[in-house]
Protein backbone atom coordinates (compact mmCIF):
# COMPACT_ATOMS: atom_id res chain seq x y z
CA UNK A 1 0.00 0.00 0.00
CA UNK A 2 1.44 3.39 -1.11
CA UNK A 3 1.19 6.63 1.15
CA UNK A 4 -1.44 8.24 -1.09
CA UNK A 5 -3.78 5.32 -0.77
CA UNK A 6 -4.01 6.19 3.10
CA UNK A 7 -4.47 9.41 4.44
CA UNK A 8 -5.25 10.01 8.22
CA UNK A 9 -8.64 11.61 10.04
CA UNK A 10 -10.72 11.93 13.18
CA UNK A 11 -13.21 8.95 13.35
CA UNK A 12 -16.81 9.62 12.93
CA UNK A 13 -19.87 8.46 14.06
CA UNK A 14 -19.94 5.81 10.95
CA UNK A 15 -16.82 4.36 11.89
CA UNK A 16 -17.75 3.28 15.23
CA UNK A 17 -18.77 -0.02 14.59
CA UNK A 18 -15.51 -0.53 12.54
CA UNK A 19 -13.44 0.22 14.86
CA UNK A 20 -15.19 -1.88 17.97
CA UNK A 21 -14.89 -4.96 15.46
CA UNK A 22 -11.14 -4.24 15.22
CA UNK A 23 -10.96 -4.11 18.70
CA UNK A 24 -13.06 -7.40 19.66
CA UNK A 25 -10.75 -9.25 16.68
CA UNK A 26 -8.10 -10.76 18.76
CA UNK A 27 -7.79 -13.23 22.03
CA UNK A 28 -7.97 -10.06 24.28
CA UNK A 29 -9.90 -7.72 22.93
CA UNK A 30 -12.75 -10.82 22.56
CA UNK A 31 -12.63 -11.03 26.31
CA UNK A 32 -13.54 -7.50 27.32
CA UNK A 33 -15.56 -5.82 24.13
CA UNK A 34 -19.25 -6.45 23.38
CA UNK A 35 -19.51 -6.61 18.92
CA UNK A 36 -22.99 -7.51 18.50
CA UNK A 37 -25.77 -6.11 16.35
CA UNK A 38 -26.85 -3.40 16.96
CA UNK A 39 -23.97 -1.96 18.74
CA UNK A 40 -24.34 -1.70 22.38
CA UNK A 41 -25.14 2.20 23.23
CA UNK A 42 -22.06 2.37 25.82
CA UNK A 43 -20.13 2.48 22.69
CA UNK A 44 -21.72 5.63 21.07
CA UNK A 45 -21.61 6.96 24.56
CA UNK A 46 -17.86 6.65 24.90
CA UNK A 47 -17.16 8.04 21.42
CA UNK A 48 -19.57 11.11 22.55
CA UNK A 49 -17.18 11.67 25.00
CA UNK A 50 -13.70 11.42 22.97
CA UNK A 51 -15.46 13.45 20.38
CA UNK A 52 -16.19 16.44 22.92
CA UNK A 53 -12.81 16.55 24.93
CA UNK A 54 -10.30 18.90 22.80
CA UNK A 55 -7.45 16.77 24.52
CA UNK A 56 -8.79 13.66 23.16
CA UNK A 57 -8.41 12.17 19.26
CA UNK A 58 -9.87 9.22 18.21
CA UNK A 59 -8.08 8.66 14.46
CA UNK A 60 -8.46 6.56 11.97
CA UNK A 61 -5.78 5.70 8.70
CA UNK A 62 -8.47 5.27 5.87
CA UNK A 63 -7.71 3.71 2.49
CA UNK A 64 -10.22 5.17 -0.15
CA UNK A 65 -12.72 2.10 0.67
CA UNK A 66 -12.54 1.08 4.51
CA UNK A 67 -10.32 1.63 7.76
CA UNK A 68 -6.69 0.10 7.91
CA UNK A 69 -5.79 0.95 11.18
CA UNK A 70 -6.83 3.13 14.21
CA UNK A 71 -5.82 4.76 17.68
CA UNK A 72 -6.62 7.09 20.41
CA UNK A 73 -4.67 9.51 21.54
CA UNK A 74 -4.96 11.85 24.84
CA UNK A 75 -3.26 14.87 25.44
CA UNK A 76 -2.72 15.34 29.05
CA UNK A 77 -0.98 18.53 31.14
CA UNK A 78 1.19 17.79 34.17
CA UNK A 79 3.41 19.74 36.93
CA UNK A 80 6.77 17.68 35.96
CA UNK A 81 8.95 17.92 33.11
CA UNK A 82 7.97 22.08 34.16
CA UNK A 83 4.78 21.55 33.31
CA UNK A 84 5.31 20.41 29.87
CA UNK A 85 2.44 18.05 27.90
CA UNK A 86 2.79 14.59 27.29
CA UNK A 87 0.70 12.37 24.83
CA UNK A 88 -0.59 9.04 25.65
CA UNK A 89 -1.55 6.71 22.24
CA UNK A 90 -3.89 3.78 23.06
CA UNK A 91 -6.14 1.25 21.26
CA UNK A 92 -3.69 0.80 18.18
CA UNK A 93 -5.38 -1.57 15.58
CA UNK A 94 -4.64 -2.73 12.27
CA UNK A 95 -7.38 -4.39 10.12
CA UNK A 96 -6.50 -7.92 9.95
CA UNK A 97 -6.83 -7.74 5.58
CA UNK A 98 -3.66 -5.07 6.06
CA UNK A 99 -1.27 -6.48 8.72
CA UNK A 100 2.24 -6.95 7.40
CA UNK A 101 1.94 -3.83 5.13
CA UNK A 102 3.65 -1.23 7.40
CA UNK A 103 0.64 0.56 8.62
CA UNK A 104 1.19 -0.21 12.13
CA UNK A 105 4.76 1.82 11.13
CA UNK A 106 2.60 4.17 9.51
CA UNK A 107 0.16 4.71 12.51
CA UNK A 108 2.86 5.20 15.06
CA UNK A 109 4.82 7.31 13.22
CA UNK A 110 2.14 9.70 12.64
CA UNK A 111 1.63 9.89 16.46
CA UNK A 112 4.83 10.57 16.92
CA UNK A 113 4.63 13.66 14.73
CA UNK A 114 0.98 15.14 16.19
CA UNK A 115 2.69 14.55 19.67
CA UNK A 116 5.59 16.87 18.57
CA UNK A 117 3.48 19.25 16.91
CA UNK A 118 0.85 19.50 19.93
CA UNK A 119 4.99 20.25 21.73
CA UNK A 120 4.32 17.30 24.18
CA UNK A 121 7.86 16.42 25.49
CA UNK A 122 6.77 12.67 25.01
CA UNK A 123 4.70 10.18 23.68
CA UNK A 124 4.23 7.20 26.26
CA UNK A 125 1.91 3.85 25.68
CA UNK A 126 0.91 0.92 27.36
CA UNK A 127 0.56 -2.43 26.08
CA UNK A 128 -0.40 -6.14 27.22
CA UNK A 129 2.45 -8.30 28.46
CA UNK A 130 0.53 -11.37 26.31
CA UNK A 131 1.40 -9.20 23.42
CA UNK A 132 5.37 -10.07 22.51
CA UNK A 133 4.80 -9.37 18.97
CA UNK A 134 3.20 -6.22 19.72
CA UNK A 135 6.20 -5.10 22.23
CA UNK A 136 8.63 -6.36 19.70
CA UNK A 137 7.23 -3.67 17.57
CA UNK A 138 6.87 -0.49 19.65
CA UNK A 139 10.71 -1.08 20.62
CA UNK A 140 11.79 -1.46 17.25
CA UNK A 141 10.43 1.86 16.72
CA UNK A 142 12.55 3.79 19.49
CA UNK A 143 10.07 2.96 22.72
CA UNK A 144 11.62 2.25 25.88
CA UNK A 145 10.17 0.07 28.46
CA UNK A 146 11.36 2.36 31.19
CA UNK A 147 8.31 2.11 34.09
CA UNK A 148 6.44 -0.87 35.51
CA UNK A 149 2.70 -0.15 34.63
CA UNK A 150 -0.30 -0.86 36.77
CA UNK A 151 -3.84 -1.31 36.71
CA UNK A 152 -6.81 -1.33 39.37
CA UNK A 153 -9.92 -2.53 37.70
CA UNK A 154 -13.25 -1.60 39.64
CA UNK A 155 -15.62 -4.31 37.89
Amino acid sequence: MSDKSLFFRKANNNDVVTIVQMLSDDPLGAKRERFENPLPTCYQNAFKSILEDPNNELMVASTDSDIAGFFQMTFIPYLTYQGRWRALIEGVRVNKKYRGQGIGKKLLHWAIQRAKDKNCHLLQLTTDKLRPDAIRFYESLGFVASHEGMKFHFD
